[in-house]
């Protein structure tokens, strides 16, 4: 094994022309940490918020890039339990509050952050949920306190946050009202949606009070781009709002419409979570994907030489679906293994 490895990272915080693709020190594990040899990243928004400096945390220098991993067990500290080389697992908690990221060959990973990947599973389809299926389990359980039978509303539907939040809700014996632009539609209906609406539609909040004349119990647009206005007007008495978006155009939010009928809302990031909560949503994305009951839409597959190009293409906006790195691969090999169904 090599002294040294290849990265992306930043030697410092800013635009996505900072990125480096070069050679690293190999790191090595504390007493309870895990090093990983790393199969597959995905990447996520968050990435570029980190790299940024947009979203403000403790951040080593240079920084390696990247939430998510999955991969093999190369060496556990010796404080570690539960863990062992060759055991094949996924972390979507690193490159954030002063850990490095995983866009590498090798990665380090607390081991109360790394989970075990359950055999039979699509290690692609992992990690591409990783950080999505994780999220919604945030929202609706820990945020939520979703509870069978209630009916939520998923804005955003068609997304990589959306689709899961679709899933993990329909699991759970929720009614799920999704909106989505029409192409996305189908893909909401497979996910569990019980019905899904257009989300330009100029009669929105008119057509989801059909869906659910009483109002739905838990709102979340998972996009940032529907109207605050929509939101108060369709949930109920007593309901909550969650958001994890904003962008504009969303308009004002209607406090006093909402404080006067007992409606909460409850903002969150995925990267405050406790690793208690992380842990338990793990568990529930393992069982899911042993069920098959987790899906992603995998756009491309590129080796980790063309990060910057996919920190670029996910802050315009042209990702439509979950972009894999593979630090292993090289420039110029053919590393795409076809979509999954």
């Amino acid at each position: 094994m090599s002294s040294t490895m290849t990265a992306a990272y930043v030697p410092a915080l800013g635009p996505a022309e900072e990125i480096r693709v070069g050679e690293l020190p190999v790191p090595v594990p504390h007493p309870d940490e895990v090093l990983v040899t790393v199969e597959s990243v995905a990447v996520d928004r968050v990435d570029t918020l980190v790299r940024s400096g947009a979203y403000r945390t403790e951040v080593p220098l240079p920084l390696i890039l990247g939430r998510d991993l999955v991969g093999t067990v190369l060496e556990v500290g010796h404080a570690v339990h539960g863990f062992r080389p060759g055991d094949r697992v996924w972390s979507n908690s690193l490159g954030h509050d002063g850990r490095q990221g995983s866009f590498a060959q090798y990665a380090v990973v607390p081991a109360e952050r790394l989970y075990h990947l359950p055999d039979h599973v699509d290690p692609r389809l992992a990690v591409a949920v990783a950080h999505s299926a994780a999220t919604a389990y945030l929202a609706w359980f820990v945020h939520a306190k979703l509870r069978p039978a209630q009916t939520v509303l998923v804005g955003g539907g068609g997304g990589n946050v959306g689709t899961s939040a679709i899933e993990l809700a329909a699991r759970a014996g929720a009614t799920v009202i999704a909106t989505a632009r029409p192409d996305d539609h189908e893909r909401c209906t497979a996910a569990g949606a019980a019905a899904v609406l257009d989300y330009r539609a100029p009669d929105l909040a008119m057509a989801i009070r059909t869906h659910a004349p009483k109002g739905v119990d838990v709102v979340w647009d998972t996009s940032g781009h529907q109207p605050h206005e929509i939101s108060a007007e369709v949930v109920r008495p007593g309901g909550k709002i969650l958001v994890t978006a904003v962008r504009d155009g969303s308009g004002p939010v209607p406090l006093a419409e909402l404080y006067t009928r007992d409606v909460s809302i409850h903002g969150f990031v995925i990267s405050l979570a406790s690793v208690r909560d992380l842990t338990s949503a793990a568990a529930l994305i393992n069982r899911m994907l042993l069920e098959e009951r987790l899906s992603a839409r995998i756009i491309d597959e590129l080796p980790l030489a063309f990060a910057a190009d996919a920190h670029r293409q996910m802050e315009a906006g042209d990702l439509r679906g979950r972009l894999l790195l593979h630090p292993w691969a090289r420039e110029g090999e053919e590393v795409w293994t076809g979509r999954p169904s």
